[in-house]
């Protein structure tokens, strides 16, 4: 294969990366909302949920079904509104923290100031960042990659 079918090829793979990663963005969040709905329909039918979440797993939950970021109290509030025990915690607030940061460690989350009373917000990334065109060559953001130098013959 010649080097312009090769960049063909790249070309085509990475529409298709794009198309894809953006179906798994809309995906993702029906699911979330899906699970936030369920949660919340199963405690008012005065269910048990039979696979109850994690502590991080419903932050994420709550997170991505938030039309603006949220401060840790409000991810607690909102924690307890669709049913999630936190009496299990000792400090369900400090549990809350870590997981928050954690997760903002890892890239799912960002922090925002509130402007009213400066405490930190936290708002969900959502998956699937891509490439990106720039200058007219194709970059990589989150991947760590960049485009091959050309070699010396």
């Amino acid at each position: 294969m010649s080097r312009d079918e090769y960049r063909r090829a790249l070309d085509a793979a990475v529409r298709e990366y794009e198309q894809l990663s953006a179906e798994r963005v809309s995906l993702d969040a029906r699911i979330s909302q899906l699970q936030h709905s369920i949660a919340a329909l199963t405690k008012l039918c005065g269910f048990e949920p039979t696979v109850p979440l994690g502590l991080t797993d419903a932050c994420r939950l709550v997170l991505r079904n938030s039309p603006s970021p949220l401060t840790a109290l409000e991810v607690r509030d909102r924690l307890v509104s669709i049913g999630l025990d936190l009496a299990k915690y000792s400090n369900p607030l400090a549990s809350i923290h870590t997981v928050l940061k954690r997760m903002r460690v890892s890239g799912e989350l960002v922090e925002r100031d509130r402007d009213e009373d400066d405490r930190t917000a936290y708002a969900s990334v959502l998956p699937g960042v891509g490439f990106v065109v720039s200058h007219g060559r194709r970059h990589v953001r989150g991947q760590g990659l960049t485009p091959p130098k050309d070699r010396k013959k």
